[in-house]
C-alpha cells in the first residue's frame, strides 16, 4: 500500500521512526525546531492507512508546533510525536500503555529537546504514563500535581479570536446573533459550541460522530450532515476537526465572511490561503488562533505566573490575531503571510543569537 499523501520538505532536527519494543507500534517524534528553546508540541494516536501517512503527519504537525509557539511568544520550538494504528486496530489497556512507555523512551532519548503533551487520540492519564518514563513531558492529571487538560484553553483562544474575526468583518466582536458554523464538536469545538450558544450566536453544527446530535439539540443548534456544512450561509465558518479540510472545492463552496478555527493545518494545500483572499473570506491563520493549549501548557510547567495571569495571556491571542490581520492589510498580504512573518521574525532573531 502507498501513502495516500506526499511527504513534505523535510526541514526537521532530527526525527526518530521506531517500532515500539513492548507494543509492536510505529512511533515517530519529529523535532522541527529548538531554536527558542525545548521544543513542545503533543502526542497524537491515530489511524493511518500507512506508516508513511503517519510519518507525514508527524513532519507537517511538527513544523506548525514551530511557527504556533513562535507566534504565541513562547520560548519554545517545535515538535510532534504520532503512534499510528492501522485501519480496524484497536488497542487494548495494556498494549495502549505499552505503546505510551515505547513513547517515553523515545521521548528521553531527544534528551530534552522535545517535550510531549496529549493530543487527538490521546489523555492527561497517557501522559502520566509516559512520565514513567521520562521528565519531558507536560500536561500531567491535576489529581497529580500536573495542569491538567489543555482544551479548555484552546478553546478560550479560539473564542477570543472568533471575537476578533468577527470584528474585522463586521466591525463588532459580539457572538450575539452571529452565525456561525462549527465543523467538530470534540474537545474544543464542544466547548466553544457551549459558550457561544449561552451567548446567543446562532449555531449550525456537525460532527462524524453521530452521537454528537444529541448535543446540538441540547445546545440549539442546527445539525447538518457532515460533509455539507460547507455549504450552510453565516458570518464564520469554525474548522474544528481533522486537517486538511478546506480543499479548493470546499473553498469555493463557502458562504460565509470568515474562516476561524482550531483545527490543525486546515488549509489542504498553503495555496488556500491566497483562494480564501480572492473570495474577500478573512482566514484567521490556525496555529495563531489554536495557541492557547500549548501557551497554558508551557508557561503552567515552568511556573511562569500564575493560573489567572497565564490565563490572560491565552486571552490575549485575539490580540495577536488582530496584529496580524493588521500587518496582512498593510502589506497586502494574506493573514497567512503575516502571520508566518511574525513567528519566522523571532525564530531569526533566535538563530542569529546562537552563531
Amino acid at each position: 500500500m502507498s501513502h495516500t499523501l506526499p511527504l513534505p520538505d523535510f526541514t526537521h532536527e532530527r526525527v526518530e521512526v521506531i517500532t515500539g519494543p513492548r507494543s509492536g507500534l510505529f512511533l515517530t517524534v519529529a523535532l522541527h525546531s529548538s531554536a527558542l528553546g525545548s521544543a513542545l508540541g503533543g502526542a497524537r494516536l491515530w489511524t493511518y492507512p500507512h506508516w508513511s501517512d503517519a510519518l507525514g503527519d508527524a513532519l507537517r504537525l511538527s513544523a506548525a508546533m514551530t511557527l504556533k509557539n513562535a507566534a504565541a511568544g513562547l520560548d519554545a520550538g517545535g515538535g510532534k510525536s504520532v503512534i499510528r494504528l492501522a485501519p480496524g486496530e484497536i488497542l487494548d489497556a495494556d498494549r495502549r500503555r505499552a505503546a505510551f512507555l515505547d513513547l517515553g523512551d523515545a521521548v528521553e532519548s531527544l534528551g530534552g529537546l522535545y517535550r510531549t503533551a496529549e493530543d487527538v487520540g490521546s489523555t492527561t492519564q497517557d501522559m502520566l504514563t509516559v512520565s514513567e518514563r521520562t521528565a519531558h513531558v507536560v500536561g500531567l492529571p491535576d489529581t497529580v500535581g500536573g495542569s491538567g487538560e489543555p482544551a479548555g484553553p484552546t478553546s478560550l483562544g479560539v473564542y477570543e479570536s472568533l471575537r476578533a474575526t468577527l470584528e474585522r468583518v463586521t466591525g463588532n466582536a459580539d457572538v450575539v446573533g452571529r452565525r456561525i458554523t462549527i465543523s467538530g464538536l470534540g474537545q474544543v469545538g464542544g466547548r466553544l459550541a457551549q459558550r457561544l450558544s449561552a451567548e446567543g450566536a446562532i449555531l449550525t453544527v456537525t460532527d462524524v460522530n453521530p452521537a454528537k446530535k444529541d448535543v446540538a439539540a441540547g445546545l440549539g443548534a442546527t445539525w447538518v450532515t457532515p460533509g455539507t456544512e460547507q455549504h450552510v450561509p453565516g458570518d464564520v465558518f469554525v474548522p474544528a476537526g481533522i486537517g486538511g479540510v478546506l480543499d479548493d472545492e470546499t473553498i469555493d463552496a463557502l458562504a460565509v465572511k470568515a474562516v476561524c478555527g482550531p483545527a490543525n493545518n486546515p488549509l489542504a494545500d498553503r495555496s488556500g490561503a491566497a483562494r480564501l483572499a480572492a473570495r474577500g473570506i478573512l482566514y484567521a491563520p490556525d496555529f495563531v488562533v489554536n495557541a492557547g493549549g500549548v501557551i497554558y501548557l508551557d508557561l503552567e510547567a515552568k511556573r511562569h505566573g500564575s493560573r489567572d495571569e497565564i490565563m490572560q495571556r491565552v486571552g490575549a491571542i485575539g490580540d495577536t490575531l488582530r496584529r496580524v490581520f493588521d500587518e496582512a492589510a498593510a502589506s497586502g498580504s494574506t493573514p497567512l503571510d503575516a502571520a508566518e512573518n511574525l513567528a519566522a521574525s523571532r525564530l531569526d532573531a533566535a538563530r542569529a543569537a546562537r552563531v
